[in-house]
């Protein structure tokens, strides 16, 4: 789905005309407008602006542009709930809820994070723990976080 097309089901799902729109974005209802016709598109700010007050990620509104990756423990985000929030409720699309909340880490060391993904992840292949703890760790220091 285009910007356009997710603005405008947005601002249709709260019921909202251009001008309501407009004034929670702090815009003109003619930018509003330029947006949902594909003209133009907001700006960062914004962007940000809109997804504090809807409650979407921005690359939700960007149209999921972009596979989300936890950059803490690695897991897929696929969904608006997943994502992490900072403390004054912005998104955070770089880290899943449960390894970062209200702008704190919730796993202090990388050790700490392999310890939890061993006693709680499936083990289908019946691997020692050794050899778990070596691929977690292997895979966790790729990630921004643990780099």
């Amino acid at each position: 789905m285009e910007i356009k097309d997710i603005l405008k089901k947005l601002r249709e799902k709260h019921n909202l005309t251009q001008e309501q729109m407009a004034k929670q974005a702090m815009v003109t209802r003619q930018a509003v407008s330029r947006w949902e016709t594909g003209e133009t598109q907001p700006n960062i700010d914004t962007l940000k602006i809109l997804s504090r007050k809807f409650n979407v990620s921005i690359n939700t509104l960007l149209g999921s542009p972009r596979l989300l990756i936890c950059q803490c423990c690695g897991m897929p985000l696929s969904e608006d709930s997943m994502i992490s929030r900072e403390s004054d409720g912005s998104y955070n699309e770089d880290y899943c809820k449960w390894c970062y909340t209200d702008g704190k880490f919730m796993y202090k060391s990388k050790d700490s994070l392999v310890d939890f993904l061993i006693n709680n992840m499936p083990n289908p292949d019946e691997k020692s723990d050794d050899e778990r703890r070596s691929l977690f760790e292997h895979q966790l220091s790729q990630l921004k976080h643990w780099k």
